[in-house]
């Protein structure tokens, strides 16, 4: 088995010298460093992982956070995390969080704050105070996407205007009874994505109801469902089921969401946009496929900018400061497709 010894002794350098040549932390001339990759090379030799952690404290490890793993946004922002960290040099750990209890308290008191990751990634995560102050007395920075709690930088979209965009659009289309499937614990989370959402769908109906010109009487309809195909398609069989009461648009707080709705509105005979006009959030990868408008985001952008704030934190960069600007919210574009149409008489 080769050692750091071994290469130091064939490229004519001190351990000392070898070891930084091949971890990069610490000045060696160009010219030795090259020498000393190639004696690695030619015996064989690879740095161990462990042994330069105990040298520079750095594990070169990220732990990251989500509590989903079979949803198209997450996926996307875990793609952009992990392709940014290996061209980075850095490894994952993936921890797929529970909302609550013992199993959640053991992530972040034990595998989080006891384990060796370097910083950590929170992505669409309410994190309590306790949660955060434990990490950040050990000093590993936290970068959250979305989600709610002080952490050390956020990244998130406006997603009250979001909800206000949506509403707005199917508003100037002339839609004047309109639902909003939201996510579970919308009413009771105000600061969550979902009711953050559906907070923007209310204020734009009383903006349309209230104040507009010419002002309109608005019939808006709030669900709760889960966000997905399954939650979208059932809620939409109930939403839709009543001819009396059926509404002419549809925002879905997630694309998932409204193609479920579309599938529902298909099973009973409506047409999109004939009969109902539908709207989503994300611009998932099959949003073209069901001709779905929607406010597009861009998830594995926003995997990519959290990584690059957690290693500036961890001041991998020559210039740690200043950090990008976490409080900014990140840009969001509405995309009209074939789903959404002027309200029919």
């Amino acid at each position: 088995m080769t050692a750091i010894s071994d290469v130091a002794r064939l490229a004519g350098v001190s351990k000392a010298t070898a070891s930084r040549a091949l971890s990069g932390h610490g000045h060696v001339a160009e010219q030795t460093r090259l020498r000393v990759v190639r004696a690695a090379a030619e015996i064989g030799y690879i740095a161990s992982p462990d042994a330069a952690s105990l040298v520079t404290g750095r594990t070169k490890n990220v732990g990251v956070v989500i509590p989903f793993v079979n949803s198209w946004f997450f996926g996307e922002v875990l793609e952009g995390i992990e392709r940014t960290l290996l061209d980075a040099g850095y490894d994952l750990t993936l921890y797929n969080l529970p909302v609550s209890g013992e199993a959640r308290a053991r992530v972040f008191d034990f595998f989080l704050a006891r384990k060796r990751v370097d910083a950590v990634i929170v992505i669409a995560v309410d994190l309590a105070e306790a949660e955060v102050q434990g990490l950040e007395r050990r000093e590993k920075p936290i970068v959250c996407i979305g989600g709610s709690g002080e952490a050390s930088a956020r990244l998130s979209i406006d997603d009250r205007a979001v909800g206000m965009l949506a509403t707005e659009h199917l508003l100037h289309l002339g839609h004047t009874r309109i639902a909003h499937l939201g996510g579970i614990g919308a009413a009771g989370d105000p600061a969550s994505v979902a009711g953050l959402r559906a907070a923007g769908f209310r204020e734009a109906v009383a903006a349309a109801s209230d104040g507009a010109a010419p002002a309109r009487d608005v019939e808006a309809i709030v669900i709760e469902t889960e966000m997905g195909m399954p939650g979208g398609f059932e809620a939409g069989l109930q939403l839709l089921g009543h001819p009396a009461h059926r509404p002419t648009a549809v925002f879905a707080a997630s694309d998932e969401t409204a193609f479920g709705v579309i599938r529902a509105a298909e099973r009973l005979g409506l047409a999109v946009p004939g009969d109902l006009s539908v709207i989503g959030v994300d611009d998932h990868e099959h949003a073209a496929l069901f001709d779905l408008t929607t406010i597009a985001q861009t998830p594995a952008e926003q995997g990519r900018l959290a990584v690059e704030v957690a290693l500036r934190m961890l001041g991998d960069d020559a210039v740690a400061d200043p950090l990008p600007d976490s409080g900014a919210p990140l840009a969001t574009r509405l995309i009209v497709r074939g789903s959404t149409a002027r309200v029919t008489a």
